[in-house]
């Protein structure tokens, strides 16, 4: 076990010897490996930030919530235009129907959402604000933090009261110089509706700022003053399962409904789509299973070039230390403690190698951070490991040869080389 460790320590200050006699030679040949898991790990630390946040922003709207909605989100809506166009919306009397008749669903609620329109307040408006208007357990299915003020109360739902709940960001826009802007009356459409509550910040997210650009009306307070048919409004039913019931019975138990009520026959068709965020997630896996692919594709050929350069320094050194080999093995040094001494040094040049491109990921963190605010860049601990695996793993490629032919180098030969 000393030995070893002997010769493992000795092949480590040989190998920063031999950097340090060779900078130029040793630089060049660590190069390829820098790259190499510099391409590797920078894409693997990108996709794994950018899929991270995703799949929290989709978290938190929850895969046991079904979206009944005209088209799938698992096919492209455009091939399939004429079909898809011709369906009906989910309207108003199907969300009773499911709600009445839907033992598995916890909650369910129909909501529209409208783009474009104004919020004002005195002389300040804002523009282009998204509304979205839900029966009363919208509230319950998507779970809101409040920072200040409540959600509608049933009463105020069920009448359409002119109540308004607004999201963070329109509030510190609208009111930049008050806290709590609850019991503010504001204009939306011309009509004066009074603020109850006001949203947590979510933050940015790659899908947007979440709530925080957005205003929650009743869903009965929209019926009365804009067509809720209307093709300027995004419907959706939205139902979410009971704890421990599987989404597969739920989805059973809404096809069987809906059916009903559109009176479609047995051999017809759903002329409605089903949908959930796994179906999302499944193509943001396969996306950033691409995008791995093609990082890994470009690092190997960095590290492969860069695998060769160490092979060729590794058989140089072997070359210019025959006579110290031979005189090693004529004092009685075994043919394997070569090969490790070998071995340990071509390992460390990889390292190094390694830890400079792994250096260079962590500054393209730090810049990305700096720059993007949507989303945080983490090196993570996996990704370390990977660096350093491929590292070794390059090390013992590009110097088993090398070390191989120091060890078996014949001792008498090996001295005479040096006279």
């Amino acid at each position: 076990m000393f030995t070893a460790i002997r010769i493992f320590t000795e092949g480590i200050r040989l190998a920063l010897h031999e950097l340090w006699a060779n900078k130029m030679r040793s630089i060049l040949s660590t190069l390829g490996i820098t790259i190499g898991i510099f391409c590797v790990v920078s894409v693997l630390m990108v996709v794994d930030s950018v899929e991270r946040s995703v799949k929290s922003s989709f978290e938190k709207l929850g895969d046991d919530i079904v979206y009944i909605m005209r088209e799938p989100w698992d096919e492209n809506p455009t091939e399939n235009w004429w079909k898809y166009i011709r369906r009906p919306f989910p309207n108003y009397s199907e969300f009773k129907a499911i709600q009445e008749r839907v033992d598995a669903a916890e909650a369910s609620a129909i909501r529209i959402v409208i783009q474009g329109k104004d919020i004002k307040y005195k002389n300040n408006t804002l523009e282009n604000v998204a509304m979205a208007a839900g029966s009363h357990q919208f509230g319950d299915i998507f779970k809101m933090d409040f920072k200040r003020g409540r959600y509608f109360s049933p009463l105020e739902s069920q009448l359409g009261s002119n109540k308004v709940i607004v999201g963070h960001t329109v509030a510190k826009e609208l009111f930049p110089n008050l806290d709590d802007p609850t019991g503010k009356e504001v204009k939306i459409m011309g009509r004066k509706l009074s603020i109850i509550g006001v949203l947590q910040e979510e933050g940015k997210s790659l899908l947007g700022d979440g709530m925080d650009e957005i205003v929650i009306l009743p869903y009965n307070y929209m019926r009365k003053y804009i067509d809720i048919n209307s093709k300027r409004v995004i419907p959706a039913i939205c139902v979410k399962a009971k704890e421990g019931v599987p989404v597969e019975m739920l989805k059973e138990e809404i096809r069987g409904v809906l059916r009903a009520k559109r009176r479609l026959k047995p051999k017809e068709e759903d002329n409605f789509a089903m949908n959930q965020m796994s179906i999302l997630l499944g193509f943001i896996d396969n996306i950033f299973g691409y995008i791995n692919g093609a990082g890994w594709l470009i690092g190997i050929f960095s590290i492969l070039v860069g695998g060769f350069g160490i092979a060729n320094i590794m058989f140089v050194s072997v070359q210019e230390r025959t006579g110290m080999i031979g005189i090693k093995k004529s004092l009685g040094a075994k043919n394997h403690y070569i090969l490790f001494e070998f071995l340990v040094e071509a390992i460390c040049l990889c390292l190094l190698g390694g830890l400079t491109g792994l250096l260079l990921v962590y500054g393209l963190a730090a810049m990305a951070n700096a720059i993007a605010d949507s989303m945080d860049f983490v090196v993570s601990s996996q990704n370390i490991s990977i660096a350093f695996g491929l590292s070794i793993g390059i090390g013992v490629i590009s110097g088993l040869i090398p070390a191989i032919k120091a060890s078996l180098m014949n001792p008498v030969e090996a001295i005479r080389q040096n006279f």
